[in-house]
Formats: structure tokens, sequence, C-alpha cells
């Protein structure tokens, strides 16, 4: 395993539409070399997860954890799981605002809409289909991975551009409220 690059906004690789893998892809050393990799940079990183075009590979790949995450201290666990060509989808109109942060648009947050629950259909790393529901806090962080599959910047998703704020103005200005938000939607959703 090793550590990669993470590119920034700005590189054109974060602006691309990842390709899906075909299963003998999926299964061949660098593919499985690529997943290892990127969960030791996402870890690394403290990130919640990471797509593949984050680290310079266009193909649909997303890693997400959530382990006692010291940038999101307010987000639910949840355990790592590994989305090969992920699809997702709203199982709600119903949306919330998410102040989100990216390993890609270092020092800056802003609050955008997510639906408050998404179906997501992937294959695991060994090729298993997964399919399963996710709500709350956790659907904004599955919807924001895959989000960087399609070429697409939580930036690009931010209404409100007075939203937009340094991390330490989010922490001095704008976490307490957020936490509030955060903690309703997870004693609701549980996620």
């Amino acid at each position: 395993m090793a550590l990669r690059k993470i590119a920034t906004i700005g590189h054109p690789v974060l602006r691309q539409h990842a390709r899906e893998l075909t299963r003998e892809e999926l299964e061949s050393a660098p593919v499985q070399r690529l997943i290892d990799d990127m969960v030791e940079t996402m870890r690394d990183a403290a990130g919640a997860g990471i797509a593949a075009n984050q680290v310079h590979e266009p193909v649909r790949v997303c890693v997400i954890e959530i382990a006692d995450n010291p940038r999101y201290p307010y987000k639910p666990n949840w355990p790592l799981t590994i989305l090969v060509n992920p699809v997702v989808e709203a199982t709600t109109a119903e949306t919330f605002l998410n102040f989100e942060g990216c390993l890609s648009v270092p020092n800056l947050r802003g609050q955008v809409p997510r639906f408050a629950g998404v179906r997501v259909r992937a294959w695991d790393r060994s090729g298993k289909q997964l399919d399963f529901e996710v709500k709350g806090l956790t659907a904004g962080t599955f919807q924001h991975e895959l989000d960087h599959l399609d070429g697409k910047l939580f930036v690009d998703r931010v209404v409100d551009t007075r939203t937009l704020c340094t991390w330490s103005d989010f922490e001095r200005f704008h976490k307490e409220e957020f936490v509030e938000r955060a903690k309703a939607l997870v004693a609701r959703f549980g996620s």
C-alpha cells in the first residue's frame, strides 16, 4: 500500500466523468492495489471518503469509512465500504443542508443540499453486488463521493455562496449551529 497524491480543485482529473470498470479490470492487481492505496490515503488524510479521480485515477471506484473521524466528530460511524461502478438514487424528496468540506478543496466548507435518503447499488471489491439504503448525514457522504465520479465538487452544489467559509471560521461561527442540526438528523435517521 502507498499514499497517493490528492488532486486539488483546478486539476482537470477532478472534472472528468470516471469510467466504469469491467469485472476483469476489478480483479486485476493494479485495481486492487489502487483500492488499498485509496483506503490508506483516505485514512491518512482523515477523510470520510475518497474517490479514485481524487487520486488521479478516473475510474468509478470510491471508498467510504467514518470511524470516530476528528474532522467530522458529529458524523456517525460507518464501516469501510468499497464501491465499484456505484449508482445512487434518492429514496425521498426530502433534503437537508449539509456543511461539507473536501480533501480536494482544502480549507473550504459550504452548505450543500443533499437528499435525506438514498439507495446505493454497486459492486464491492470482489465484484459482489451491493444494494442498500443510507439515510441522514451518511447519505450526504455517499452523495458527495459519487459526485466526484461524475466530475462534480461540493462547491458546484453550494446554493448560497455566502455559506462558503474557511475551516477555522466554520469552527468559530457555524459549527455549533450545524452540529445541532446534525444531531437532530442522526437522532431521526440513526445515521
